[in-house]
């Protein structure tokens, strides 16, 4: 690939780098107006003249309101509107310097599109995928030029969160790797690298938040309500786990959970709650159909939470504990540093701090002891506590040296 990779290393990432954008919904939108607000010319295609309507109103929408709350003037939003050209032919791409996919979390759908845009597109052009779980690898073998592409997850909405996952695949070229976060670092984004592996960091080690609250639910712990309200009093979470999910819809937390599940060969860490499941079979979504595990009609009641300490210690110790070890996971199978961990579940989901610095904390003899004790209880290997955290107990050592 000699001559291809020195083509790419020359690549501008300068504002005059044009940026193209694969897909007009939520994220694509989202993305373009991050490019655009850091002075990039932006091209945003999508088959779909309803998607560029609803892509475009809402666009104006969200930069109006900042011109209300006179964080952006009329002048600059004007500039970020016209840097953005909408377009149904994919060949308007053909000029830009780095692509974005943002489209639906299939396989398939992905690599045909790129096998689209590739022979359009100049040698030197980055290709990147927005997947959130999807195999990198697999994506990439697709292509004729593997090494310069990689993954690029921006979590909703892209323009509000700091966060920024990069993900090299197995063919990904480390100089692609560099220029791609640098290009992303410099649009005020904070950016980790994560190892090509289900859910990345972040969609992979929020998996205890959603799945150990719906195993206490299903024992009869505490109630939704309940537990929410440990987690975020006790916690400090800003939201609890069936709020959250009752937010992101059930089909879709459920739909992830599954993925992970089935990628990790049925390991019974991410094994699936048929509490959800059964809440996704009975339409019971969460906001978007009006009711999840919460009430959203017009007029109801929704149950008070049992305001007990010794029980809402019980559930944030059980879920922290959960959460640690599965971030210490993270790290003994170099899918991403303690820090990087750290600042992706900050910066990606809101935690109030990072799960190694909390191990820290609270001390890692704490969460080993709580670990151990859930695993003598149930005799599952969900419990059974991560090596690297036995380590670091054995030597007397911290995540954060």
């Amino acid at each position: 690939m000699g001559n291809h990779l020195s083509n790419l290393l020359n690549m501008n990432t300068q504002k005059s780098l044009k940026i193209g954008i694969l897909g007009a919904g939520t994220m694509g939108t989202g993305i373009a107006q991050v490019a655009s607000s850091n002075g990039h010319d932006v091209v945003l295609f999508d088959i779909s003249a309803r998607q560029f309507t609803q892509s475009e109103n809402g666009l104006v929408k969200i930069l109006n309101r900042q011109v209300e709350k006179k964080r952006m003037t009329a002048e600059e939003i004007t500039a970020i509107l016209q840097r953005i050209t909408f377009s149904s032919e994919l060949s308007d791409c053909a000029d830009c310097g780095f692509i974005i996919e943002a489209i639906v979390e299939d396989t398939d759908a992905k690599k045909q599109l790129f096998q689209s845009i590739e022979p359009m597109v100049d040698e030197s052009c980055i290709l990147a995928s927005n997947t959130s779980s999807l195999s990198i690898a697999s994506i990439s073998a697709a292509l004729e030029i593997p090494e310069r592409f990689l993954g690029v997850h921006f979590f909703n909405p892209a323009p509000l969160m700091k966060l920024v996952e990069i993900i090299p695949g197995i063919s990904t070229s480390n100089e692609i790797k560099e220029k791609t976060r640098n290009l992303i670092d410099s649009w005020q984004k904070v950016t980790v690298i994560a190892k090509d592996t289900p859910g990345f960091i972040v969609n992979r080690v929020a998996r205890p938040f959603y799945g150990e609250a719906l195993r206490l639910y299903e024992e009869g712990t505490a109630d939704a309500v309940t537990i929410d309200w440990a987690m975020k009093e006790i916690g400090g979470f800003k939201m609890g786990p069936f709020e959250l999910m009752d937010l992101i819809g059930h089909d879709v937390n459920y739909k992830v959970t599954e993925s992970v599940f089935k990628e990790f060969y049925f390991d019974p860490r991410f094994k699936p709650s048929f509490a959800q499941k059964r809440m996704v079979e009975a339409g019971r979504l969460g906001k978007k159909s009006g009711i999840g595990f919460y009430d959203y009609r017009e007029g109801a009641e929704n149950p008070e939470p049992v305001t007990d300490q010794e029980l809402g210690n019980k559930i944030f110790n059980r879920i922290l504990a959960m959460l640690i070890n599965e971030a210490s996971d993270a790290v003994f199978m170099n899918i991403a540093t303690a820090k990087e961990v750290d600042l992706a579940m900050v910066y990606g989901v809101n935690y109030p701090k990072g799960l190694l610095q909390w191990a820290d904390e609270i001390g890692p003899s704490y969460v080993l002891d709580t670990m151990s004790a859930l695993q003598v209880e149930y005799r599952e290997d969900r419990y059974r506590p991560n090596p690297l955290l036995k380590r670091k107990v054995r030597n007397g050592e911290f995540f954060h040296g």
